[in-house]
């Protein structure tokens, strides 16, 4: 996203004084967002653009492409497989996730387990 930063441009506006962004910067943008997979609303607040005129963009863009909105939508992520082994019960009911790097966590109760969610999907995730 560094793309979004440069700030040594000189804006150009029209009679109304809203800001013009050059075909060549605009179609820069939508490139970084289509490679960034954070949302319209995200995106459009980190680089400076309002959202509705940034979802226009992006919808004009579609359009040309001759994509509707769910051939242009970002890909799902595919269904992930968790191992469960259950063991004889020990002395207190809970749940064990032996995570990569030998990582253990012992969750006993639902709170727990939010917050063991929380974790799995973080660990998940690229950095």
């Amino acid at each position: 996203m560094t793309d979004m930063i440069q700030t040594d441009a000189i804006l150009k506006t029209d009679e109304v004084g809203r800001v013009r962004t050059p075909a060549a910067r605009r179609e820069s943008l939508l490139d970084e967002f289509e490679r960034s997979g954070l949302s319209g609303q995200k995106f459009a607040a980190l680089a400076g653009i309002k959202y509705p005129t940034f979802a226009a963009w992006a919808s004009k863009r579609r359009r040309q492409r001759g994509g509707d909105a769910a051939a242009m939508a970002k890909p799902v992520d595919p269904a992930r497989w968790l191992e469960a082994v259950v063991e004889q019960a020990q002395s207190s009911a809970a749940l064990v996730l032996h995570l990569p790097g030998g990582i253990r966590v012992e969750v006993g109760d639902e709170r727990q387990a939010v917050l063991a969610a929380v974790l799995v999907r973080a660990l998940a995730k690229p950095c």
